[in-house]
């Protein structure tokens, strides 16, 4: 049940085991390297790739402008309270990132309730606390009991939000427990690439000579070698029908560069279409892109909107309706310099944008004209076919 549910327990199971067993601390990485540890939200972040897709939704998440609309099309600036929701002074786009790491490694965010809007009782202080430190165990009547930290907390003082939820359960799936053979696969594969190419999982050389040698002689001989090179540049010198082959095995022979390959693609999978395809990944198909602005829609349509539009929800359900918060996700298309200001010419021929509102966008101050929408170009005169007007 914990390899598949996360952090939810059944009575008598307080603390999970986890899906891989744990290394071997006497053995260490060369004898054990197939051994992944990952009940610990930060063991899988060892894989590269579950990284960059956690850190590129999180980091975007964090530095896309946050819109607060108290009426529908009229952005104001956020409230206080929530310009900073952790109440902890580093703003909300530290918030942000917290948020979207644990939905993506946990499937679950659990926050302890700071403070409570005196009408409305909704959160207007939230703390994110570490996922693998909160715990739950509901009761006969299926009443959640929570551990935060290992101390019990009521549970109107818990703020919970998931992703991927299951029938019946209370937690939303972990991908990382779910998926833990393929994170676990491709950790595996780096420890044993580094087992291979620092300790010496296949002799160097081989030194050789038309002689017998006994094993003392053998072992003399393999010595002095070694002083004579190790350490130095230079070249080793042989003479007496010594002969000095060295051994060369390249890296997909040993199936590493090919199974991290394979793994990295996969464990993108599990965060969501477009992201083994955006990092480069191969995937059996490619993607090609005429300019900048076509791989930053493909990124965002494929890849981080799903999680932006989770992140959106869950602000929004702290304020009271209608009021709302949406990402500008203009910010993320970036276009090259002629597209964009064809694109403001458009605006302004049509009556979308102010001229300000273009300045703005631009990076340059306003006008003292430029708040009211552009007049339409006059339309052109007809003219009679005979001629006249």
């Amino acid at each position: 049940m914990s390899f598949l549910l996360g952090r939810e327990r059944r009575a008598g199971a307080l603390f999970p085991s986890p899906p891989i067993p744990p290394n071997s601390q006497a053995g260490g990485i060369g004898s054990n390297y197939a051994r992944v540890d990952l009940s610990r939200t930060e063991s899988s972040l060892q894989k590269v790739a579950v990284w960059s897709c956690v850190n590129l939704v999180a980091t975007i998440a964090e530095t896309m402008p946050l819109q607060y609309f108290p009426r529908s099309r009229d952005p104001q600036p956020l409230p206080s309270w929530l310009a900073d929701l952790g109440g902890d002074g580093h703003g909300l786009p530290d918030w942000l990132y917290q948020y979207a790491y644990s939905m993506m490694l946990r499937g679950n965010a659990y926050g302890h309730v700071g403070a409570r809007d005196t009408r409305r009782g909704t959160p207007t202080q939230i703390v994110l606390q570490h996922p693998d430190l909160v715990h739950v165990l509901p009761d006969q009547d299926g009443a959640p009991h929570w551990w935060m930290n290992g101390q019990q907390v009521d549970a109107d003082k818990v703020w919970h939000r998931r992703v991927h939820p299951a029938p019946g359960q209370m937690l939303g799936l972990s991908p990382i427990a779910l998926q833990a053979t393929t994170i676990a696969t491709g950790i595996a594969a780096l420890q044993f690439g580094y087992q291979w190419f620092k300790e010496g999982g296949h002799p160097s050389g081989v030194l050789t000579t038309d002689k017998e040698l006994d094993r003392k002689q053998a072992q003399t001989a393999k010595d002095r070698f070694m002083a004579a090179i190790h350490g130095r540049r230079e070249p080793a010198v042989l003479g007496g029908g010594w002969k000095y082959q060295q051994i060369q095995i390249a890296p997909n022979e040993s199936q590493f560069l090919e199974t991290n390959q394979f793994t990295s693609a996969e464990c993108c999978r599990i965060f969501g279409p477009g992201f083994a395809e955006i990092f480069g990944y191969e995937t059996g198909g490619s993607l090609t892109y005429s300019n900048i602005e076509q791989r930053s829609l493909d990124l965002l349509t494929y890849a981080v909107d799903p999680w932006l539009v989770r992140i959106e929800r869950a602000l929004s359900d702290l304020l009271p309706r209608p009021q709302t918060v949406r990402f500008n996700r203009a910010a993320l298309v970036r276009t090259d310099l002629l597209t964009r200001f064809k694109a403001h010419a458009i605006a302004l021929q049509n009556q979308f944008e102010t001229v300000n509102e273009v300045r703005e966008l631009e990076d340059q101050g306003p006008v003292e004209w430029g708040d009211k929408p552009t007049a339409p170009p006059p339309a052109p005169a007809k003219v009679s076919p005979l001629g006249g007007h």
